[in-house]
């Protein structure tokens, strides 16, 4: 007997649907990024030759259909004409290909890049052997006769011809790990000229079944299943277009790992360049903490078995309540080497860099977190922690919220520990984004000085020691305390901690306090006199000592940290200076960029 569906099952299959449809559509938006083909090409004593190519090259049933339609350098591209185009080097031949992409052996050694049309091949074209060294007599019975005839060989990958500066030169960084490890293995064992051989006896087999019965092949397909070289690269290349994650055994010996960042740092569907990821992992600074998006356990299995030691100890040791200094105390790693490793597992998308969790940090719903109900997120969500829901979990964060607001104290321990389990999984999602505080000297002008406005003063950090913080010249700290007040020193601002002694009257602070205000505007130093707590000379000296700091560049963390204070206490100098500073929250700079896309 037919039962007709229930219309919740149709809504929550329709949902679905939908949003599968939607993940589809971003998934081709981004193809800008993937190559088009890659081949394999070589050149010896035979010529030039086209080893392997994929995808295959589309054989057509109606060949007269297909070499009829031509396409016209006048002729508009319309939306069928680019999706027919999207494999644009399939319309040329293999011979054509063979001869434009096998170089000399003058080029070997060198970036290799060639625009043809709206095609790009980027290789690096390797030299196997000099090519006097086959050139020998065909008389001669020696067993020279028997040696490799090729000379030279060259992986080359098919990209648009609009590809990105930067994905054209992670690609023949690609060409150039894998032609080192086939030159090596061909050197070894000869691997290359024996998979080579392989390639055109089969190329030679399918020609002559073609001849034979009349139906066209594709010798690349009958090489697949009998050529590892081949497997392998066909295994880069949809690596390539999937994940970005490159990992090979060349001859089942030597491992070629690689990955692309523009398919790995991806965030509300838009790609991270690798300009703005690389400026951002210059600017870590030991009071960031290293988040890992995935598992200890899952991570340490997908390490290789030479990985370094101090590798695995990191992400052994490595927590979301710890900053670098600690973690790097804890490792008994150097703190460089922590750097290191840590913008390492950045690079390849095993972690983020965040603020340490701690029950003062501020956070709120991300504008390109994915909210539908029925993500694929939503029922990971609910398996991971069960009885619990993505959505109105979420919705908690609408506004920005801090985790001692977010947590209840009457919850158990064990509870309490589920809800911060739930923000890092969150923030492994790119679900919230963190808050900071930042302040910026701001007075109020009086009628009086309203002309001289007009004139353009020296910026605040010029007029007040010419300090600049954005950059600290040594890697050597203080000793860590709790990531909830952290009070660790930095000699980058060891100069400004001495200048002012605090707790005394000295006359060495108050000419140090007076040098200091002397370098303001008239109105400014009139402004900040005039605050009621500007009466108090402990008060005065210290938010004089801090008055660099307040550009609107760095959040109270980072002030905490540079000047070895407590939270406490600046917010105390906030409230007391109010009247002269303008105090906001929004994102840190340095580690926004791995929770929501550039502009």
């Amino acid at each position: 007997m037919y039962k007709p569906a229930s219309p919740s099952m149709d809504c929550t299959a329709d949902s679905k649907a939908v949003y599968k449809q939607a993940e589809s559509s971003a998934l081709i938006s981004g193809d800008r990024t993937s190559p088009i083909s890659v081949i394999l090409v070589s050149s010896g004593s035979r010529g030039n030759k086209l080893l392997f190519r994929y995808p295959f090259q589309r054989v057509s049933e109606n060949t007269s259909s297909s070499a009829y339609k031509q396409r016209s350098p006048y002729a508009l591209n319309t939306a069928g004409d680019a999706a027919d185009d999207q494999d644009g080097d399939s319309r040329f031949s293999d011979i054509i290909l063979a001869t434009i992409l096998a170089t000399k052996s003058d080029m070997c050694g060198k970036k290799f890049e060639l625009k043809i049309d709206n095609v790009r091949f980027v290789g690096h074209p390797t030299l196997l052997q000099s090519p006097h060294t086959i050139q020998v007599s065909k008389t001669d019975p020696s067993p020279k006769r028997e040696m490799p005839t090729m000379i030279l060989f060259s992986v080359v990958f098919a990209l648009r011809a609009n590809a990105d500066p930067s994905v054209i030169s992670c690609m023949h960084n690609l060409s150039r790990r894998i032609a080192i490890a086939l030159q090596h293995e061909e050197r070894r064992c000869q691997y290359l000229t024996r998979e080579a051989k392989l390639m055109l006896a089969m190329q030679d087999e399918v020609t002559t079944m073609t001849e034979t019965d009349g139906t066209p092949q594709s010798p690349f397909r009958q090489i697949l299943p009998k050529c590892k070289l081949a497997r392998d690269l066909k295994e880069a290349y949809d690596s390539l277009c999937t994940t970005g994650v490159v990992r090979l055994h060349i001859n089942n010996w030597l491992e070629v790992s690689f990955c692309l960042p523009h398919k790995i740092h991806r965030v509300g569907g838009n790609h991270i360049p690798p300009e703005a990821l690389e400026s951002s992992l210059k600017a870590i600074r030991p009071y960031h903490a290293l988040l890992l998006l995935d598992s200890e356990k899952a991570l340490l299995a997908q390490l290789p078995l030479d990985c370094s030691p101090a590798l695995v100890r990191l992400i052994k040791t490595c927590s979301a309540v710890k900053n670098l200094q600690q973690l790097a105390q804890d490792a008994d790693l150097a703190l460089l080497q922590v750097f290191q490793i840590a913008a390492h597992l950045v690079y390849w998308g095993k972690a983020i860099i965040v603020y340490p969790l701690c029950e003062n940090n501020v956070y709120m719903l991300s504008p390109h977190a994915n909210i539908r109900l029925y993500s694929p997120l939503a029922e990971q969500f609910a398996q991971q922690f069960p009885g619990h829901e993505l959505p109105s979990m979420l919705a908690k964060f609408s506004l920005p919220i801090s985790l001692s607001e977010f947590r209840n104290p009457l919850d158990a321990p064990m509870h309490e520990a589920q809800l911060i389990q739930m923000v890092v999984w969150m923030l492994q999602r790119r679900l919230l984004i963190q808050l900071h505080t930042y302040a910026c000297l701001l007075v109020p002008p009086s009628e009086d000085d309203e002309h001289s406005l007009k004139d353009e003063e020296p910026p605040l950090s010029a007029r007040v020691g010419g300090r600049s913080l954005s950059t600290p010249n040594a890697l050597s700290f203080g000793s860590p305390t709790s990531s909830d007040d952290m009070t660790l020193t930095s000699p980058s601002m060891d100069n400004s901690s001495s200048e002012l002694l605090p707790g005394s009257d000295s006359p060495i602070n108050k000419r140090v306090t007076e040098t200091l205000l002397a370098s303001l505007t008239e109105q400014e130093r009139q402004g900040i006199l005039n605050v009621p707590a500007a009466q108090s000379p402990e008060d005065l000296r210290m938010f004089v000592r801090l008055l660099h700091y307040f550009r609107g560049h760095h959040h109270l963390e980072e002030i905490m940290y540079h000047e070895n204070m407590r939270r406490s206490q600046l917010k105390t100098l906030f409230d007391k200076f109010r009247s002269v500073l303008v105090v906001t929250n929004h994102e840190d700079p340095v580690i926004s960029i791995f929770q929501s896309p550039p502009e």
